[in-house]
């Protein structure tokens, strides 16, 4: 950090070359407030940094972030790989923009095992939505996270906030516990299923169809719009065997086409009546401090598992675990008992 210029908050709001220049808390607090996508992509990066340094400015940063929270409407979508995520959530986009919102899109891509990079990138399948001023979209490489859901995606709704955008949407793989987690940081949860594909529970677990607060057929034109709505009146009969929801909502099920663009008013609406619904009683800010709860708890989790690991005799002692497991000397539950008796005594 010595060898960087630090610059003042007065110039937040310029384009910056990372490699030359770097700012303090102020600045990017500025700059982000001013809408300046290169400074919000620094301060992302700042948050997904591996570096102490990197870390202790990203906290500063966010610091100023609470007082965007209750602006924003956060949704999260999910469905299976092929359901066309990708391109509706373009078609929505640029609905909500020619509605005059400014939305931000947090894409959670599969992640190379051997750089741990994006494998797929969501501005190559967003062309036109990622042109746009009024959208910010970031693909976010899975890396090692639990369903590959990004460590700092809370962080980087936060940063997107406090850049004025209304409208926060978060994409899952598709797959694994990814959509549990994402459930539990977004306000509204979006269910997106293809008609035609055998039986219309299409394999996806009862869970996930539970967390859903709408559900959308996708694909609906061409030779499939008989099967859309057949799968349309399917889930609307499901959802209702399904057991009474706390917040005494019913879910509601739409049909749309995102490569002919027909539909999403209809889905927007069952969004907005949603939201509506939750503050009528009472229940948006609760949900926003559940999110924030959860956070905390899986940010605690994250940070003492670090904290271990820093230390070099736990290493040593996973390391020595490790080649009697794989030489048949012990058994894994043995070595985890003996790995946390040895944590134990350094706390």
């Amino acid at each position: 950090m010595k060898n960087k210029k630090f610059i003042n908050s007065k110039a937040a709001e310029k384009f910056l070359d990372k490699s030359k220049t770097a700012l303090d808390a102020s600045g990017y607090i500025k700059g982000i407030k001013k809408k300046n996508k290169v400074l919000l992509s620094q301060a992302i990066t700042l948050c997904e940094s591996t570096k102490k340094e990197d870390h202790l400015l990203a906290e500063q940063i966010l610091e100023a972030s609470n007082a965007y929270q209750h602006k924003t409407l956060r949704i999260g979508i999910t469905g299976s790989p092929g359901v066309g995520k990708s391109t509706f959530i373009e078609y929505l986009g640029n609905y909500l923009i020619e509605k005059g919102k400014k939305i931000a899109v947090l894409a959670v891509d599969p992640s190379s095992k051997i750089t741990k990079g994006s494998i797929l990138g969501d501005k190559t399948r967003m062309t036109n939505l990622s042109k746009n001023e009024n959208a910010f979209i970031r693909p976010t490489a899975s890396g090692s996270q639990l369903g590959g859901v990004a460590r700092s995606t809370q962080e980087t709704i936060s940063l997107c906030e406090m850049a004025g955008y209304e409208i926060i949407i978060v994409e899952t793989v598709g797959v694994g516990q990814s959509e549990y987690l994402v459930h539990s940081m977004t306000d509204v949860f979006l269910l997106l299923i293809q008609p035609g594909a055998g039986d219309e529970l299409q394999g996806i677990k009862k869970g996930i169809v539970e967390m859903a607060d709408v559900i959308v057929v996708n694909k609906a034109d061409g030779d499939k719009i008989h099967d859309a709505r057949q799968a349309k009146a399917s889930y609307a009969k499901a959802i209702h065997l399904l057991s009474k929801r706390p917040d005494d909502w019913t879910v509601q099920v739409q049909s749309c086409s995102s490569l002919e663009q027909t539909g999403v008013e209809d889905i927007w609406d069952s969004v907005s009546t949603y939201k509506n619904h939750l503050i009528k009683r009472k229940e948006f800010i609760k949900k926003r401090k559940s999110q924030n709860l959860n956070f905390f708890q899986r940010s605690l989790k994250e940070g003492i598992w670090d904290l271990i690991f820093a230390k070099s005799q736990i290493n040593k002692a996973v390391t020595e675990l490790k080649t009697q497991i794989l030489n048949g000397k012990i058994n894994p539950f043995t070595a985890s008992s003996l790995l946390l008796k040895k944590i134990q005594k350094l706390l």
